[in-house]
């Protein structure tokens, strides 16, 4: 069989971070051979310029050299031969995140994206790709975790892949070396965990507890599961979070204290949080890899591709992702409504969320979400997080005006049928339109009000009469310190004095990281970036701020020094309330008729 198209990828110097790759290309362009590289990857919106780490690269033809011209940042062009092409490079791979590729002498990983060049006018031929195992004894005992379909290769050894097209080669990414793994089955479809890093996490539970969100999920759009098979890829670290989704694996950072341990009973926050990640990628399946915004069927790597819809891409991710872990049982309805307090907390202690709509922040993700800076909190307002409150308006709203005959699940079925299950043969995308409309024909209800308020405007939800509504007694008030990120409290305390700050440590200093709009911080001149030294004439640090703040009288003035850039300058602070801005949310008595209500919906 002639295989058209065929990489080779090497961890070829694992000391300098290198892979080497090669492309056999036996029928190049016969007018001279393009061949690209991805600007960016899908899942995360931001314009990486992957190419920047393409460090050597040469072509030839019968092995005699074929020439090579760059045209533009990540394009190249070869010239014409008669025969096969041959493209061999190498890739610097240092990049410690789940968006690009890794490599040492303790483990190896890549995304497509990151490393193989697409040939153009072929991306739609299939692919081969043979992963090669570095040399030398200390790796004898490497292995590789993926979920591309294996050729001549032995499931998790090294050897020959395939892959139907480049957009799916690229969708697969590669964990090699030594790591723990564990299997299950949800719903019948087979399931993988593989945990890179050192950790000593109890996996039964692990795959106790994944086995129930994944089942959960399946059902919810209905069985059987998109794919073969799905593996949860994971990177243990010391101090690590992040997801990234493809078609049928995530690849996933944790802190490895947030892993679940043997001796633990209960499930701590960090592994609420690291849950919750899983739930939030897994969900990915089905909305965003398979149901996609027209904008990105198909994505166009060489550039930005602009929708205004991830707020019900990631939002309403956002929303299912904890709701999941309350309907299988792994927490409790309290413990989701502190993680929803907080995400109120959240929303509310930005200013950019009376300054910018939600399909704005779509739009603006590119240049704006995932290039945050000390203003953001002041500008923008995130998709993920007040577009999970929108979808919780929205499927409150749902089930309140059709009497519990419908809701949000209703509406992602729907979508699921319309967009998502046929979307490999039919590959149609929702367009900006179609999502609201599909609201309102699936619950038979005028949503457009709703939809206006929510999405371009920005106006206040109507959050706390809808969980009213609910059942959910709703309290606002003043943090009690700078943890404080939401949550229930019998005793409200009074507000504290506040600069209206965010800060860090930086050494001995504290650092301003955000000066967040009309604080006392702002008024008075300071800035982010600013180091302060002290307060009326007191040495200040991380550890005293907030007790020498609690020392001044209610709305007293300070004396600030700080240095800005290495300029000593003095500032008059008028202290100010902090700002009644931090949720928390509690469950109300009601009587059987209403309870079933409210069961309805947290439970599912």
């Amino acid at each position: 069989m002639i295989m058209n198209i065929l990489y080779k990828i090497v961890p070829a110097s694992l000391h300098a971070h290198l892979f080497h790759v090669s492309i056999t290309i036996n029928k190049p362009d016969k007018n001279g051979q393009c061949l690209y590289l991805a600007a960016w990857i899908p899942g995360s919106y931001l314009i990486r310029e992957f190419s920047r780490n393409i460090v050597e690269i040469r072509a030839e033809s019968a092995g005699k050299p074929v020439m090579l011209n760059k045209c533009d940042k990540h394009t190249w062009q070869a010239a014409s031969v008669k025969g096969p092409l041959e493209i061999h490079y190498s890739v610097y791979a240092w990049d410690l995140s789940v968006r690009g590729a890794y490599l040492d002498q303790s483990r190896g990983f890549f995304n497509g994206t990151s490393v193989f060049l697409a040939v153009s006018g072929q991306e739609s031929n299939p692919c081969y790709v043979d992963i090669v195992a570095p040399e030398g004894k200390a790796y004898k005992q490497w292995k590789i975790a993926t979920t591309l379909t294996k050729d001549d290769a032995k499931v998790g050894q090294f050897g020959r892949y395939q892959a139907a097209n480049y957009d799916e080669l690229i969708d697969h990414p590669v964990e090699m070396g030594e790591f723990s793994q564990i299997s299950f089955k949800a719903c019948g479809t087979p399931h993988d965990i593989v945990i890179a890093g050192r950790h000593n996490a109890d996996l039964k539970r692990l795959k106790k507890d994944l086995k129930k969100i994944c089942e959960y999920q399946i059902k919810l759009f209905g069985e059987p599961a998109p794919f073969d098979r799905y593996l949860f890829m994971t990177m243990a670290l010391g101090d690590g979070y992040g997801g990234l989704e493809h078609r049928s694996s995530t690849a996933l950072m944790c802190n490895r204290d947030d892993l679940p341990l043997a001796h633990e009973t209960q499930i701590k926050a960090g592994y609420r949080q690291f849950l919750g990640l899983c739930s939030h990628e897994y969900f990915h399946s089905w909305n965003v890899k398979r149901i996609k915004p027209a904008a990105y069927a198909p994505y166009d790597l060489s550039q930005e591709n602009y929708t205004r819809l991830l707020w019900a891409f990631e939002g309403i991710t956002s929303y299912y992702d904890d709701l999941t872990l309350l309907r299988t049982g792994l927490i409790s309805q309290q413990d989701y409504l502190d993680l929803l307090a907080q995400t109120i907390t959240g929303v509310e202690r930005g200013n950019g969320r009376t300054k910018q709509t939600l399909e704005d922040s779509s739009l603006d993700t590119w240049v704006k979400f995932y290039r945050q800076d000390e203003n953001s909190p002041n500008s923008l307002v995130s998709y993920y997080t007040k577009g999970a409150l929108v979808a919780l308006c929205l499927d409150l709203l749902i089930r309140q005006q059709s009497a519990g005959q419908k809701s949000l699940d209703d509406v992602m079925r729907a979508l699921w049928l319309r967009y998502g299950q046929d979307f490999s043969s039919a590959g149609l995308g929702v367009a900006e339109a179609d999502w609201e409309r599909l609201a309102s024909e699936v619950t038979g209800l005028d949503l457009q009000s709703f939809f206006d308020l929510a999405l371009r405007s920005t106006q206040e939800l109507p959050l706390q009469t809808l969980l009213a509504e609910f059942g959910v007694e709703w309290q606002m008030r003043a943090a009690v310190g700078a943890s404080d990120k939401g949550g229930w409290l019998d005793k409200v305390l009074p507000p504290s004095n506040s600069l209206g700050i965010r800060s860090s440590s930086d050494g001995s200093f504290v650092k301003l990281s955000h000066v967040l709009d009309g604080g006392a911080a702002q008024a008075a001149g300071l800035s982010a970036g600013d180091l302060l030294i002290a307060i009326n004439g007191l040495r200040v640090t991380s550890g005293n701020l907030e007790a020498q703040l609690a020392s001044q009288p209610i709305n007293g003035e300070l004396d600030v020094l700080a240095f800005r850039r290495d300029e000593l300058m003095r500032f008059n602070v008028r202290l100010q309330h902090s700002a009644e801005n931090t949720c928390g949310l509690k469950l109300k008595a009601l009587d059987a008729e209403k309870s079933m209500t409210r069961d309805a919906w947290l439970l599912g």
